[in-house]
C-alpha cells in the first residue's frame, strides 16, 4: 500500500512539474500573467517555474525584427508622383508594455511606417527623395520612434529602399542628363580650342620674333612626315616666300609700267 502511495505522489509530482515548468530561449523574455495579472519582471531565459492553473506565460522576442513596408504611392512637393517602400529595423526593450500597452505592436509599427513614410513624401521634393536618403531615414526614424516608445519599442533605423518613377518623369530625367552632358562637352570643346589658341598666338609670336625657328618647325614637320614612309612628299611653303615672291612682282610691274 504504501508503495502505490509513494508511486502516486511521484506521479503527481511529475505532472505538475510537467505543468508548472517553461523553458524560456536565450533570445526571449518570459511574461507571466497570474490569474490574468502581470508580474512587472519578466522571467529571463532558461527553466522557470509556474504555477499550474493559475499562470500563463506570453514569451516575447527580444531580437532586432526587419520589417518591410509596402510601397506608399504620394506625391512629392514638386508635384511629381512617385512609389516609395522602406524597411524599418526594431527591437522591444519593455515586454511588458510591448504586449500590456499595445494590442499588436507588430501591426502598430507598420501603420506608424506607412503613415510616416505617405507623410516624408509628401514634405519632401523629388531631388531630396533621390539624393538625400540620408536624412529622410533619419526623419523617418524619429517620426515613427516618437509613438514607438510608448509602446516599448525602439527603431533601431529606417531605410528606403526604392523610389518608383513613372515612364514619362524617367524619359524626361534621361533627356536631361542626355543635355547636361552634350552641354559639358561643347563647354569643355570651346574650353581646349581656346586654350589651343592662346597657345598658337604665343608660339607666333615667337616665331615672327625668330624666323629661324620657323624653319626648324619646317624641317621637324618634313622628318616627322618622312618617317611614315610615304611615296609622297608634300612641303610647304614659308609664307615669307609667298610675300618676296608678291612683293617681287609688284615691283617688277611698277618697273615695266614706268618704261612703257
Amino acid at each position: 500500500m504504501l508503495i502505490e502511495i509513494l508511486t502516486g505522489v511521484v506521479a503527481l509530482g511529475g505532472v505538475w512539474v510537467g505543468l508548472s515548468a517553461r523553458v524560456v530561449n536565450q533570445y526571449e523574455r518570459g511574461l507571466v500573467l497570474r490569474w490574468g495579472k502581470v508580474h512587472r519582471q519578466p522571467r529571463e531565459p532558461g527553466l522557470t517555474m509556474m504555477l499550474p492553473i493559475a499562470d500563463r506565460m506570453r514569451k516575447v522576442n527580444m531580437q532586432i525584427v526587419a520589417m518591410p513596408v509596402p510601397a506608399q504611392e504620394g506625391i512629392t512637393r514638386d508635384n511629381v508622383t512617385v512609389k516609395v517602400d522602406a524597411v524599418v529595423y526594431f527591437k522591444v526593450i519593455d515586454p511588458v508594455q510591448a504586449v500590456i500597452g499595445v494590442e499588436d505592436y507588430r501591426y502598430a509599427v507598420g501603420q506608424v511606417a506607412q503613415t510616416s513614410l505617405r507623410s516624408i513624401i509628401g514634405k519632401s521634393e523629388l531631388d531630396d527623395l533621390l539624393a538625400n536618403r540620408e536624412r529622410l531615414n533619419q526623419g523617418l526614424e524619429v517620426m515613427i520612434d516618437s509613438p514607438a516608445l510608448e509602446w516599448g519599442i525602439h527603431i533601431d533605423r529606417v531605410e528606403i529602399k526604392d523610389v518608383a518613377l513613372p515612364e514619362s518623369m524617367k524619359r524626361s530625367m534621361s533627356r536631361q542628363a542626355e543635355a547636361e552632358r552634350e552641354r559639358r562637352a561643347r563647354v569643355i570643346a570651346a574650353d581646349g580650342e581656346f586654350q589651343a589658341s592662346q597657345k598658337l598666338s604665343e608660339a607666333a609670336a615667337v616665331m615672327a620674333n625668330t624666323p629661324a625657328a620657323l624653319q626648324l618647325r619646317l624641317l621637324e614637320t618634313v622628318v616627322e612626315v618622312a618617317a611614315e614612309k610615304n611615296s609622297t612628299l608634300v612641303l610647304p611653303s614659308p609664307v615669307e616666300l609667298l610675300r618676296f615672291l608678291e612683293n617681287a612682282a609688284k615691283v617688277t610691274g611698277q618697273s615695266q609700267e614706268k618704261t612703257d
